[in-house]
Formats: structure tokens, C-alpha cells, sequence
């Protein structure tokens, strides 16, 4: 009998490494007895995916790429082909002394192929594509509203570099940019050169992003009235200092309370769990790590603030923290400790019951 030819990797797994840039992949292939293969190739899924049925035909695929600029787009692209897919963290990804000195594409798809292989990678968590929309829009509103407070300064620095007083019927700083201070400077302003044209462009600036805003603030408020999220922005929103931004902004970005196990774990999602570094007899402690989430950490760390005025409990706790530690240090204690009770509330779908302060 005549021996069939044709290859067959029925029941094998093969592992792919891709570094994800723009216009082209980076790929290394490596199957299950350890044959590697690399090629560069076209920012494609099914590109890819047509390499591996002529090349490795019947295989079960696994694939992984570092999280970067291109978000999730190429993991449901890839598994919408059958392809199972893992993104990792950048900074979780083994790296030997020569990959970081002879770093390239090629060697970084190799690295990830050969670390996916050894079954030591731990992907990061996939939201549900349903609610990517939902929490961009709560990003482009802490965007829009980064982007106004910079027109805003620009426009009190060009103010300063003519020379120019604030006039003190707003010495108040809430009364900046009311009607009537826009009005005073757009009627009244009057700098050292004839023309003022810098000075419009950028009021009309701060005009436009303040629409922006408003704009991007009644979206964010529409979407807590929606089903899916309703009663649980209610639950969540009776933890005092949470409001609307911040109540939003959590449950854009967790999605899904129930993927974290345990209160340590939810806070080191939000970068709230103490640095440590220890070498011999040098131990070194810190109050957060540049690891979490970016957008919620800070937040926490400024409702926290509003947290101790109200809440008996919390403020009994910041007062014992500053004892033996400075605000700063303390305030994030208690963010902690207001992760636990946002994880506390959101599982258990009822709302904060609190002792208010007098």
C-alpha cells in the first residue's frame, strides 16, 4: 500500500506568537514537538489563518499577542476563525537579558510563541464586545474633559503673559468661565499687542469642548438609566462619594464583578495594593504599584476624600491612619477599603448602609 504524503496535525496543538503592529504581524509558529517556523505577513486574521490550514491543516490553533493600540479587535477576529486566542500584559511576558538587549519583532513574536507553549501565561481579561461602546464613552469624556482644562489654563497663562488682572468680582475661582466671565473676555479683555485673535481662538475653543462635555456628561447619565445597568449604578452609587462619573466609570471598566476572587485581588485591579521589594535584610514598602487600572485608582483615591466626610466608620479609620502616617499615605488606606465595599455591594446586589457623620 502506497504511503499517504499529505501532513495531518489532527489532535496537536499549535502555538502562535504574534507581535501586532499596523500594516504587518510578526509570527512564530511553533508546533507541538517543538518545530518552529517564523514569517511576517499582513495584518490579517485570515491571512493567518490561511497559512496555518495549508501549513499545519486540522491543528487546534492557540494564538497570543501583547495588548497594545490595536485593543481586542484582532482576539474576536481571530477567534471568530477558530483560532483560541490570549492576550497578555506587556510587562507579564518571560524576557530573557538578550531579548531585551537584541529586541525585535522577530524575537518578541518567539518569546510569546515559546511562553504560550509552556502553559505559564495568564491573559489579561476580555470585556464583553457589547460594552466596548459603552465604557469609550465614558474615556472620551475624561478625555474631553483633560482637553478643556488645558484651553482653560492656556487661556489664564496668555491672560498673564499681556499683563492682564482678573478683575476681583471674580476672585472666586467658581465664578470662572460663568456667562459673565466669558462675556468680560470676550468684550473687555484687551491685551498688549492691537490684535487679540490668540486670545478667540482659544476661547472658542473652550466654547467647544464645554459643548463637548455636556454632550458626553448626558450620555454617560442615559446610559445609568439603561437596563443593563440601572440598578446596579443605583446600588453602587449609595457608597458615599460616588457619583454619576465615577459609579459609570467602575462599572464600564469591571464588567464583570464576579471575575475577581477575592478584595486583594479586586484592589490590585485598581492598583491599590502596597509596592514591596525585598532583597536580603532591604525591605521597601510603597502604597501603590504602577500596576492597575488607570483610570480607576486615581478616582477612588479623590472619592476617598469625600468618603471620610460622611461615613463615621471611614473617618474613625483615616483618623487612627493618621496617627502614624501622613494624609496622603492614609487617604489611600482607605481607598482600599473602599474597594472592598464596592466589591461588597456589586456581589451582593444590595445597596451601602453606612453610619453618617454628624
Amino acid at each position: 500500500m502506497e504511503q499517504s504524503k499529505e501532513i495531518d496535525f489532527t489532535g496537536q496543538n499549535i502555538y502562535i506568537g504574534i507581535d501586532v503592529h499596523l500594516k504587518t504581524w510578526n509570527v512564530t509558529i511553533i508546533t507541538q514537538s517543538g518545530y518552529k517556523r517564523k514569517h511576517r505577513q499582513q495584518s490579517s486574521a485570515k491571512e493567518l489563518f490561511e497559512h496555518l490550514k495549508k501549513h499545519y491543516p486540522n491543528g487546534s490553533y492557540h494564538a497570543v499577542y501583547e495588548s497594545g493600540f490595536s485593543g481586542f479587535s484582532t482576539y474576536h477576529a481571530l477567534v471568530e476563525l477558530g483560532i483560541q486566542c490570549m492576550v497578555i500584559h506587556a510587562a507579564d511576558v518571560p524576557t530573557t537579558q538578550y531579548e531585551n538587549v537584541m529586541k525585535s519583532d522577530s524575537i518578541d513574536s518567539e518569546k510569546l510563541a515559546k511562553a504560550l507553549r509552556t502553559g505559564i501565561l495568564k491573559g489579561i481579561y476580555i470585556p464583553d464586545r457589547n460594552k466596548l461602546d459603552d465604557r469609550a464613552v465614558v474615556r472620551v469624556r475624561k478625555t474631553l474633559q483633560r482637553q478643556l482644562a488645558g484651553y482653560k489654563t492656556r487661556v489664564k497663562h496668555l491672560l498673564y503673559n499681556n499683563g492682564v488682572s482678573i478683575p476681583e468680582c471674580f476672585d472666586n475661582p467658581r465664578t470662572h468661565w460663568s456667562k459673565r466671565f466669558m462675556r468680560w473676555l470676550r468684550e473687555d479683555v484687551v491685551l498688549l499687542s492691537s490684535g487679540r485673535k490668540s486670545l478667540d481662538l482659544l476661547l472658542d475653543q473652550v466654547e467647544l469642548f464645554r459643548k463637548s462635555l455636556l454632550e458626553a456628561t448626558r450620555q454617560v447619565r442615559a446610559l445609568s438609566r439603561t437596563d443593563r445597568y440601572a440598578e446596579v449604578y443605583q446600588n453602587l452609587t449609595s457608597v458615599p462619594g460616588i457619583g454619576l462619573i465615577v459609579g459609570m466609570c467602575l462599572l464600564t471598566e469591571i464588567d464583570d464583578i464576579h471575575r475577581f476572587k477575592n478584595a486583594r485581588q479586586f484592589a490590585s485591579y485598581l492598583g491599590l495594593i502596597p509596592l514591596s521589594h525585598s532583597s536580603g535584610q532591604k525591605l521597601i514598602h510603597g502604597e501603590k504599584t504602577f500596576r492597575g487600572n488607570k483610570q480607576l485608582g486615581p478616582m477612588l483615591v479623590e472619592c476617598a476624600w469625600v468618603t471620610i466626610q460622611h461615613d463615621r466608620a471611614m473617618a474613625c479609620a483615616y483618623g487612627e491612619y493618621r496617627k502614624r502616617m501622613k494624609p496622603q499615605e492614609a487617604i489611600i488606606r482607605i481607598a482600599r477599603k473602599m474597594s472592598s465595599r464596592i466589591m461588597t455591594v456589586l456581589k451582593s446586589g444590595k445597596k451601602y448602609e453606612y453610619d453618617r457623620c454628624r
